[in-house]
């Protein structure tokens, strides 16, 4: 069963550590109008880390820490440590201690007892420094409820017995309904359930009497667990639904989680096992949300004796284990002695007394160390249980003998917890009557004040006639400035498009400018040669320098350069065409052979008049699909630069391959002069000073720019690789033309 802390109830609930978005949902009705008011309060403060904060905007940080804890206790630490780190820029006490309150109440239900420790004892020296009465009040009963977490019963009662003196000298009344409950839950968990009771119902009158539902909450539920323990199951039942029925109103997860999960118990010992299984489930989807381990671990304790009762040992074990993996992480006594006596209680059912005697033996000592009669009495049950199977029958004796005077002096303590509890019962509703008739003077006493005030009401009905009004004539005013201001926009957006329009016709300007740059460049790069050479020969002709016959001998080589020179400009025209905006590339299949056996048939003697190896290795059977003009371009202008920079005995090499289903790979390869990285850098992506040849050759440093135009218009990619002295290896693709299955895989041979 589970007890239900106010601190759990109202300021705490675990989930996973995130920063709070702005459209987080939260449980409780009025909790998300809070928080949301707070953080737009907050926001530009928050925003701005460098400058110093004042002493009410880190009030609001704490206060929006303490909103958060009850579902995202991480956004609570959050706030927390940043609450702590703006104060102690101020040197602002109050803040700080604030801060470190709320960070330790994380810490604790992390099971982060040493850092929660840390910052209650540095909180606790700081509001007695400050003789800040309520803060440190509030800051013992946080402090007591972190020992009765661990158990340490003297301590929490200790500091909750120092909260209530301090609440009653100060006449806090909800703090005193705190303290009431607090101390009711260490009552119990010490055995002295008679003092839990009187606690409880004195926390719960003030609560009524406040109007304080969710505390009243908590209230009924813990009342219930005493009932349930006293076997009292519909009485239980019947305080278990009042305190849902609030926790569902609220819509707070942690307290219908732990109602849930005591209505499963009830059912598991009404023997309605897949009933109380289903409560059981409910109750855990909700724990892990709020990532509860005290709860978690009493869930999985109670999972496991249910399926027990079923004869489900293997499931039975195995939620006992986690139940105890959760309590010995998180230092958890009591829930360590509920796991160790379910162990022995599991074990003893199956007949293996020799564990059932290890887990009875470890749960009889940590109940004895705790002092709770109904876990020391239930723990010896099992041990002497375990003893008797193991024929250990004097120690089982003994331990029987001590189970029976436990169980005597239990059930005394239960005569008198039955009638304490229909005592205070009887004197509960009585204070409920009166409370009652208190509230119907108080409502009899409202109807003639409102009586009273309606005339007040009528003067505020004109009054805000009147504003209404004004409101209009304001609003008409403003949506006539408002109309202004729109046709001004209209204009100044017209004043921007007629710049922007300006602004591209000026890029245009300059791409058609840079156009004109580019054709002179190619002009005097590839028009250059073979003018020069027909122009010599006919020198030589005008000159007599050479005869009838020689001259005849060299027509078909001045008709060869003519017809090169003729389809240079035809390619140099389509080039022009590319540039515009309008171009679009066509892509045609053709074998790449035959445009690269041209290119090199072309080059042939200029490679061969400078003692350079000029060779053609592409297949015949690679068919790309691109545009032949845009290719043969490109293979032209790579075969110049690599004659450019070969030197004698260099060799060239032009070789093609398939490179996947998608491209062929064409390589252009020399073993001439290279380049450096630097030179490497710049290819590609303006133009670049072209350095003379080997043979002091000049170039526009226009050639490859042009190249990668081009490649890039037929969906292929160009790239360099160069060594400086050793040589240089253009690579280009082109998409490959689609070939039939037996076609490629001849294609594949060959490459």
């Amino acid at each position: 069963m589970r007890y239900f802390l106010i601190s759990i109830l109202l300021l705490t609930g675990l989930k996973g550590f995130s920063y709070p978005s702005a459209n987080s949902t939260y449980y409780y009705s009025g909790v998300n109008i809070k928080v949301d008011s707070l953080r737009t309060l907050l926001a530009t403060t928050i925003a701005d880390k460098d400058n110093p904060t004042d002493t009410l905007t880190i009030n609001r940080i704490n206060k929006l820490a303490s909103e958060f804890i009850d579902v995202n206790p991480d956004s609570t630490l959050y706030y927390g440590k940043m609450a702590i780190s703006r104060s102690l820029a101020i040197k602002y006490k109050k803040g700080i201690a604030d801060g470190m309150i709320a960070t330790a109440r994380v810490y604790t239900l992390k099971g982060q007892y040493d850092k929660a420790k840390t910052n209650f004892m540095g909180a606790k020296l700081l509001y007695v420094n400050l003789k800040d009465d309520k803060s440190l009040s509030d800051c013992y009963i946080e402090y007591g409820r972190m020992y009765n977490r661990i158990a340490d019963y003297a301590q929490a009662s200790n500091y909750f017995k120092q909260a209530l003196d301090i609440k009653r000298r100060i006449k806090d009344e909800l703090g005193i309904a705190d303290c009431y409950h607090n101390m009711g839950m260490v009552s119990d968990n010490i055995g002295k359930s008679p003092y839990a009771l009187d606690n409880y119902f004195k926390s719960l009158s003030l609560d009524i009497k406040l109007h304080n539902p969710l505390k009243a909450a908590s209230n009924y539920n813990n009342i219930g667990v005493i009932m349930q323990e006293m076997e009292i199951y519909p009485k239980s039942l019947e305080y278990y639904k009042r305190a849902i029925k609030i926790w569902q109103g609220a819509k707070n997860i942690q307290g219908v989680s732990t109602a849930y999960e005591n209505i499963g118990e009830i059912l598991m010992n009404e023997k309605k096992y897949d009933e109380a299984i289903v409560y059981f489930y409910k109750s855990m989807k909700l724990t892990k949300d709020q990532d509860d381990k005290d709860g978690l671990s009493t869930l999985f304790s109670d999972i496991g004796l249910c399926y027990s009762y079923k004869k489900q040992y293997k499931a039975s074990l195995n939620y006992l284990g986690q139940a105890l993996k959760i309590a010995k992480t998180y230092n958890l006594d009591f829930d360590k002695t509920i796991a160790y006596t379910f162990f022995a209680t599991v074990y003893n059912r199956q007949g293996d007394y020799d564990n059932a005697y290890q887990y009875a033996l470890l749960a009889k000592n940590l109940a004895d160390k705790l002092g709770g009669l109904p876990n020391r009495s239930s723990a010896a049950l099992q041990l002497s249980e375990a003893l008797g199977g193991l024929k250990r029958f004097d120690e089982a004796y003994k331990v029987q003998k001590e189970y029976n005077e436990l169980k005597d002096s239990l059930k005394s303590d239960e005569s008198v917890q039955k009638l304490t509890s229909f005592n205070l019962e009887s004197s509960f509703a009585e204070k409920q009557r009166r409370l009652a008739e208190e509230h119907q003077r108080m409502d009899e006493l409202y109807q003639q004040k409102i009586q009273r005030q309606g005339l007040l009401s009528v003067i505020f009905f004109v009054i805000i006639l009147g504003m209404v009004a004004i409101l209009i004539i304001y609003y008409r005013a403003k949506r006539k400035q408002q109309n202004i201001n729109t046709i001004l926009e209209d204009k100044n957006h017209e004043v921007l498009q007629q710049k922007t329009d300006l602004d591209e016709q000026s890029q245009k300007l300059n791409e058609l400018n840079n156009l004109k740059d580019r054709l002179i460049s190619v002009l005097a790069h590839d028009l250059r040669a073979p003018l020069s050479t027909l122009r010599g020969l006919f020198s030589l002709l005008e000159d007599d320098s050479i005869s009838h016959e020689q001259f005849l001998s060299m027509i078909p080589q001045a008709l060869k350069k003519l017809e090169y020179t003729s389809d240079f400009l035809d390619t140099l025209l389509f080039w022009i065409n590319s540039q515009m905006e309008n171009f679009d590339s066509s892509g045609k299949s053709f074998p790449i052979k035959d445009v690269v056996a041209y290119e090199v048939n072309n080059y042939y003697e200029q490679a061969q008049g400078k003692g350079i190896t000029l060779i053609d290795n592409v297949s015949d059977l690679l068919t790309v699909s691109a545009d032949p003009n845009s290719v043969r371009i490109v293979i032209r202008n790579l075969i110049t630069n690599a004659i450019k920079f070969s030197r004698k005995d260099d060799t060239i090499n032009v070789t093609a391959y398939q490179q996947d289903d998608n491209y062929i790979l064409l390589s252009i390869k020399d073993t001439g002069v290279g380049m450096s990285e630097k030179q490497l850098n710049k290819l590609f992506k303006s133009k670049v000073d072209s350095g003379t040849g080997t043979n002091n050759e000049s170039g526009t440093g226009m050639g490859l720019l042009f190249c990668k135009d081009l490649i890039e218009k037929c969906h292929g990619k160009i790239w360099v690789e160069s060594v400086a002295g050793e040589g240089t290896e253009f690579f280009f693709t082109l998409p490959l033309c689609t070939l039939t299955e037996g076609k490629k895989e001849e294609v594949m041979m060959v490459s």
